[in-house]
């Protein structure tokens, strides 16, 4: 590892922007100040960029193992370190699911000789495998994830009793996917009657619709009032779904979080009619009055954190027919640029951007000296050029899949520089490859 110092750089950290230096020795930032010199340091000039704490994505899908045509962690990773994710927690509904605690390891294992980000991976919570949940160590893995709607293999859990069992006991942060399986059957048999084969795209929101997500959300919320649970709800797409959450306490008392996604806060439903399946997600992209009360929530800490909900396939697994159309898409990569330009629109601050994506993920999940651009904390940050504009064009792509529901759109910043735990791995459009990212401790 190098030494690094960053000069000249607007610091965007802890609610304000200050023009400091940042000094980087091995994989700890050792000083931060106005001024600092040092005689054998690599120099990044950041004058008139916009220095952040490395964003920390809390839930991606980068499908290894057993999915790897679509992507695979190497070339994911990849992606999101030029994007700004210095870090990823990533979901157990590969193949085989990570349902066991062997499994979950043999992830692991995987990042430790491949990821270019920093990184942590989900215990999978099933039907049957409560003894392996609760065998997960709350200081090395960063949460249980149950699927409150339809996945992968053997991960729905919709029965109560087996919530019930699963919430009442297991006392790390269980991470829900919350969409109610009976309702979204309902809706699909009354589409399947109207359109027969030929669903609409545009029914995909209707198919998957608010009550289908409030059902779920508030039953999660309701188990986890009951046992106290530590309940963290992934990707909030319904505006209804709100008023279960609070504001008026501090984030580490809060035992219910929140988190909202990119696309849920850039995508509304007349975009089915250019993006068609591109923008096909569970739960499913919906109307504008959501997409803005969610972006509000965001910004009034109702809604606690940033994710991605990063979910590649291929263009032959995303395009056909509705009922074959797989849903997810690749977001890593152009996430804060996305961020960004709801910054020029004046949608939100600079220092909320680091707020939602860096410090308050690191808080909501008690990850260990991250998040923030602290004397003493690893060195996870990156550097923005706000003011560059460049146009996303499919060769300049790093996802495995080849495509991103963000081609032909200009945006006015790039990602400058990326350095994770001390090592420069993106700089003025390239990777910088040869060192591996380090996997998350938490404060539990």
């Amino acid at each position: 590892m190098a030494t690094i110092l960053i000069k000249n750089g607007k610091l965007v950290n802890e609610g304000k922007i200050e023009k400091k230096d940042i000094l980087i020795i091995n994989d700890k930032i050792d000083k931060i100040a106005d001024s600092i010199s040092h005689e054998s340091a690599e120099i990044i000039n950041a004058e008139g960029k916009f220095v952040f704490p490395g964003a920390i994505d809390d839930q991606v899908h980068f499908r290894e193992p057993g999915l790897t045509h679509k992507a695979n962690i190497w070339s994911e990773s990849r992606a999101a370190v030029a994007g700004g994710i210095t870090t990823f927690m990533e979901m157990p509904n590969t193949i085989p699911n990570a349902l066991t605690q062997e499994l979950l390891e043999d992830k692991y294992k995987i990042a430790s000789e491949s990821s270019l980000a920093n990184y942590s991976f989900f215990m999978g919570a099933s039907n049957e495998n409560i003894e392996e949940v609760l065998k997960t160590d709350p200081k090395t893995v960063c949460g249980v994830k149950v699927f409150m709607g339809s996945s992968t293999g053997n991960m729905l859990v919709d029965n109560r009793e087996t919530l019930t069992n699963i919430f009442s006991n297991c006392k790390m942060l269980i991470a829900t996917h919350c969409e109610d399986e009976a309702t979204i059957k309902k809706n699909m048999a009354l589409a399947k009657d109207k359109y027969g084969d030929e669903i609409p795209i545009e029914m995909h929101p209707v198919i998957r619709d608010e009550e289908a997500c409030f059902l779920s959300s508030s039953l999660a919320v309701e188990l986890a009032k009951k046992y106290n649970t530590r309940l963290h709800i992934l990707h909030i797409s319904t505006a209804k779904e709100l008023s279960l959450f609070r504001n008026d306490i501090p984030l580490e008392e809060k035992r219910i979080t929140a988190e909202a996604c990119i696309h849920h806060l850039w995508f509304e439903e007349e975009d089915y009619k250019t993006k068609g399946a591109r923008i096909k997600w569970n739960p499913a992209v919906k109307k504008k009055s959501d997409r803005d009360a969610i972006l509000k929530a965001l910004n009034d800490n109702v809604i606690d954190v940033l994710a991605t909900d990063h979910a590649p396939h291929t263009v032959e697994e995303k395009d056909g027919i509705y009922t074959k159309a797989a849903s997810g898409g690749p977001l890593v990569q152009h996430a804060l640029n996305a961020l960004f330009e709801l910054y020029y629109q004046g949608k939100i601050e600079l220092t909320h951007i680091a707020q939602k994506f860096s410090h308050d993920v690191a808080r909501c999940f008690q990850i260990e000296n991250r998040g923030y651009v602290r004397e003493g904390y690893f060195a996870d940050l990156f550097i923005a050029d706000l003011d560059a504009k460049y146009t996303v064009e499919k060769k300049d792509l790093l996802y495995k899949c080849g495509w991103s529901p963000f081609e032909g759109e200009e945006f006015h910043s790039t990602i400058d520089t990326t350095i994770v735990s001390g090592n420069i791995v993106w700089n003025n459009g390239k990777l910088i490859e040869g060192t591996i990212g380090q996997r998350l401790s938490f404060e539990r």
